[in-house]
């Protein structure tokens, strides 16, 4: 085991050790946020990770405003959803939480669990789409302020594309011979962890986006014009299975993590993930120089389609309606959409902040930035198709698995797709 994939092992431990937390007050405060007493706001989110990051933000808060406490509680990720709707029932949630964006946030809505938040935060001037996640489905009213602006990424390895002469490919052709040498060299072209299958419907953004025609087949879909069936979006699959044999043997077999070590560590040229791993693989190789690009679109694409980078909403902040502190929780929320919370979640969390305006000192997050900016689509899958059961990123995410283990064709998955979300799905009027 190298140096590399010891330090990057070292870090995953770190995050995927930390236990969900027992039930915490929301507040051990004695005003109303208003007053002359002290105030502590507990801040709950799935982010162990960036623990330390929002420590130092929260730190930052507290300076501007004095007798307010702010207690950042992070869970582990795959636990949080219960530990969360547990809190939110009872007496012992956050004041503040942070909550799923789209279809995601809709149980939480429906609970009652969240106070409206028209009144106190103007996001008018924010992109409509990233604000859509943060919104109810059925009133429209605004339950949440977006954290950040995620993004599928394509990373690859600049030292490791010039030492054996790769350069950054522009079509499709040369993609496919960028994989052929690294594959020549016992070099895994493509790190993917297909064992867990949330992971492999962003693997399909990265690669294939193109190929089902982007935002221009977002649109005719969620329109009704066409459906899963169509035979872009067939093809867009199928590139998945022309591209396994690029990826770590027995794909289905390797967890996420085990991808990321392989590509931390040296033994692969490239990473399909997103955004949020750019702070997770630094941290881990901080000696790695990261580069991203997009991928081009495969032949066929339909067109006009071109390379994209697919973005979404993550990890809005809300305000509890039963906390005692509400009006304290509300200014809090309040801040984090203001330009100054907005820099400190591209500088200390080095994510692609929702608040417009943002600079990005990162070289890799500016440039991710800068590709939403100019050629920026929707994770479909995600925005549009997470609004009931079964959702259709999960729907995709098994069917790729059955892809690559030869038990489905690329139309079967694409067909069964398109059965699971029609069972709830109404396209726009």
């Amino acid at each position: 085991m190298t140096a590399r994939t010891t330090r990057f092992r070292a870090a995953l431990a770190l995050g995927a050790g930390a236990l969900a937390l027992a039930a915490c007050a929301p507040s051990a405060d004695t005003g109303d946020g208003g007053g002359d007493g002290d105030t502590t706001l507990t801040v709950w989110s799935w982010r162990v990770e960036d623990k330390a990051a929002y420590e130092k933000i929260f730190d930052a808060y507290e300076q501007s405003h004095p007798g307010v406490t702010v207690e950042f509680k992070p869970f582990k990720a795959t636990e949080y959803n219960k530990i969360l709707a547990t809190g939110l029932a009872g007496s012992d949630g956050p004041d503040v939480p942070q909550v799923r964006s789209y279809g995601g946030l809709q149980t939480t809505v429906a609970s009652g669990a969240l106070m409206p938040l028209d009144d106190a935060v103007d996001l008018s001037a924010w992109d409509e789409g990233i604000v859509a996640g943060a919104r109810g489905k059925e009133d429209g009213k605004l339950y949440s302020v977006p954290l950040a602006r995620q993004a599928t990424v394509l990373f690859y390895d600049k030292a490791l594309f010039a030492e054996h002469g790769v350069d950054v490919p522009t079509t499709w052709d040369e993609f496919i011979a960028a994989n052929e040498a690294f594959l020549a060299k016992d070099i895994t072209p493509l790190a993917v962890g297909a064992k867990d299958d949330w992971t492999l419907p962003i693997v399909h953004e990265v690669l294939a986006a193109p190929r089902f025609g982007g935002s221009q087949f977002q649109d005719a879909v969620a329109s009704g014009e066409t459906d899963f069936t169509d035979p872009d979006w067939v093809a867009s699959v199928d590139v998945l299975g022309d591209l396994e044999k690029y990826m770590p043997k027995s794909v289905t077999g390797v967890a996420v993590t085990d991808a990321m070590t392989l590509f931390s560590s040296g033994q692969a040229a490239m990473y399909p993930g997103g955004s949020f791993d750019l702070a997770t693989l630094q941290t881990a190789n901080p000696e790695m120089d990261l580069g991203v690009f997009q991928v081009p679109p495969p032949p066929g694409s339909p067109s006009g389609s071109d390379a994209t980078t697919a973005a979404w909403a993550d990890g809005n902040f809300a305000v509890n309606a039963a906390s005692p502190d509400k009006e304290a929780a509300t200014e809090l929320v309040t801040w984090m959409a203001t330009p100054e919370f907005g820099q400190m979640v591209a500088d200390e969390i080095k994510q692609i902040s929702a608040v417009p305006g943002v600079t990005y000192s990162d070289p890799v997050l500016a440039q991710v930035a800068a590709d939403l900016d100019d050629r920026g689509s929707s994770y479909l899958l995600l925005t549009d198709f997470r609004y009931g059961s079964p959702s259709g990123t999960d729907l995709l995410g098994k069917g790729v698995q059955e892809l690559f283990l030869g038990s489905k064709t690329a139309e079967q998955v694409s067909a069964e797709l398109d059965k699971g979300v029609k069972t709830w799905f109404q396209p726009a009027s």
